[in-house]
This record gives C-alpha cells, structure tokens and sequence, in this order.
C-alpha cells in the first residue's frame, strides 16, 4: 500500500510540470515578460512562418479596462541589411539607434493615426530581421507614458535580439 502510494506520488509530481506547461510558444518572449512590459498580466498567441510571411508572437493585456498589445515579427531574410533599412525609412527622421540590440536596430514612434501610442524597434541578427510594435490605445497612458514606452521598447527588443543569438 505504501509503494503505491509513493508510486502514485511521483507520477504526479513527474506529471505535473506537463500540465502546467504554458499554451504560449513564443521563443522570444514569455508571457510573463510581456505582461510586465505591458503593465498587466498578457496572453500571448505563436504564429510559425509561412511561405513570404514572418513568425509572429503577439501579447494582448487588460489591464484596467485598457486593451495593451505588443506583437513581435521575426523572418529570415536573404538581404536582411536591406529589409532592415527598408523598414527604417518608415521611422523617418526621429528613429533613434538602440546601442548593443542586435545589428542595426532603431526604435521610433509608433502612433495610432486614429489614437492611441506605441513604439517600435526594428533591428536583425545575422538574417533575422525583427520588430516589435508596442501599442496602447490611449494618447496619454499612464501605465505606459512615452518615457516608459522607450524604455520597454529597448527591454524588449534586447529579449527578442538576445534570444535570436
């Protein structure tokens, strides 16, 4: 009786971590990171590439009535000095370099035209070219000030480069 006891207690414990695995499957980025980064708890949802399109993590939070999301793109490219440069000059003038993130990143403004604010970084990793877009649907945030944003953004897109290597 006591062996199956102790039987059925280790298969439990061995069991339990399987359960308790998380349903996220971003390799760049935890749920539990992207809810700090967000100021709540995040769900995150895992998109493998396809044929011409990136991978594609994205985490929404709601935290106090407002819906925050920060989506992470990650695709290999052939060219991938030129995609990066490519998706700079959408930054414009204001695109700001991120020392020691990978190669060639920059974070800028990444404003909702209808409301809202955000950031974005781009950047690559030997072929990999990556972005990450944090959004938040009000002008003035106060989870979330524009201080905080660049702030994130860089945490971020540190996770994401660190993660590439």
């Amino acid at each position: 009786m006591l062996r199956a006891k102790i039987a059925l207690l280790l298969l439990c414990c061995t069991a339990w971590p399987i359960a308790a695995r998380a349903a996220n499957n971003c390799p760049w980025l935890t749920e539990a990171t992207a809810g700090g980064l967000l100021g709540g708890d995040a769900v995150g949802a895992f998109t493998k590439a396809a044929a011409g399109q990136p991978a594609v993590c994205f985490f929404i939070s709601d935290a106090q009535g407002v819906r925050r999301t920060l989506r992470i793109t990650v695709e290999t490219a052939a060219n991938a000095h030129i995609e990066v440069a490519t998706m700079a000059h959408s930054c414009g003038p204001d695109a700001v370099p991120l020392r020691a993130i990978g190669n060639e990143a920059i974070a800028c403004a990444a404003d909702d035209r209808k409301a809202g604010t955000g950031q974005r970084a781009i950047g690559r990793v030997r072929d990999q070219v990556f972005t990450v877009t944090l959004l938040s649907p009000l002008k003035v945030d106060p989870m979330l000030p524009r201080d905080a944003l660049k702030s994130k953004i860089y945490t971020a897109a540190e996770q994401v480069s660190g993660n590439l290597y």
